[in-house]
């Protein structure tokens, strides 16, 4: 039987998902028996593949890279998990919701935090077009499981990915749903 094509995704967050993931510690070893790690931030893979089993997806959509990334995610997975709170809800990084648009958060960074050269980078390819409004993934595209937590306890993900790993779709409940 091939392995589980895994990946993980970073998209706007502060890869705290990530660093709980890394926190499975030991466990790591026995996942790493069960699946292929194909896209992650951990590993130097430049493009998202097809055919991923089980994508983690950390972090919410804030800028058009995100947009076409998550798209491309879901068309090329099978199971996608909302990873973390900035993924499930928006949380920290939809911080900037209630501004309206992007623009006074440019404003903030570019001009008015300059210490010399003030203006926003305009020139296609220097920064990511922000989006006005920061969104959760499933706002974007079809989310199967949701695992919250700011970030998720390790002991949540493992029982999420040890569903998955056996063929079920994840529930969490119970002492799971209440890990860490």
């Amino acid at each position: 039987m091939d392995p589980i094509r895994l990946a993980t995704v970073w998209l706007g967050g502060c890869s705290g998902c990530h660093m709980s993931f890394l926190d499975l510690d030991e466990w790591l070893i026995t996942l790493a028996e069960q699946v292929r790690l194909v896209y992650s931030p951990i590993a130097d893979i430049k493009e998202y593949p097809e055919g991923v089993d089980v994508a983690l997806v950390e972090g919410a959509v804030a800028n058009d890279e995100h947009l076409h990334l998550i798209r491309r995610v879901r068309q090329r997975t099978k199971h996608l998990v909302s990873f973390g709170d900035c993924a499930v809800t928006g949380n920290v990084t939809a911080m900037r919701n209630p501004l309206g648009t992007a623009e006074p958060v440019l404003r903030r960074a570019y001009l008015e935090g300059a210490d010399i050269a003030a203006r926003i980078p305009a020139e296609p390819g220097i920064l990511p077009v922000l989006l006005d409004r920061v969104l959760p993934v499933h706002e974007v595209v079809h989310v199967d499981t949701f695992l919250s937590g700011c970030p998720p306890p390790a002991d949540r993900i493992r029982s999420v990915l040890e569903q998955v790993l056996a063929g079920k779709q994840p529930v969490l409940a119970g002492r799971d749903l209440k890990a860490g």
